[in-house]
């Protein structure tokens, strides 16, 4: 016996449907993102900057902090 479920049409509601909440949530996830690329931004500094950052925990945390804001500036903006 076959599966006959099937979906014919996908349904996007939008986040908010007042003005006040649009706004509440633009604020938020920009203060977020804004959080998010300091922190990145000054420990990718701080690593890049000292050499005696240069060893191979600290070229993780690079990476990681660099990977991170590759991360958020794709998927946060969209939203």
């Amino acid at each position: 016996m076959p599966n006959s479920s099937s979906i014919s049409e996908f349904l996007l509601l939008a986040l908010a449907d007042t003005r006040q909440l649009q706004l509440l949530h633009f604020w938020l996830l920009l203060g977020i993102y804004l959080a998010a690329l300091l922190g990145n931004g000054l420990i990718s500094t701080a690593v890049a900057c000292d050499h005696r950052l240069h060893t191979p925990m600290y070229f993780f945390l690079l990476n990681l902090a660099l990977l991170d804001l590759g991360c958020i500036s794709t998927t946060l903006p969209k939203a």
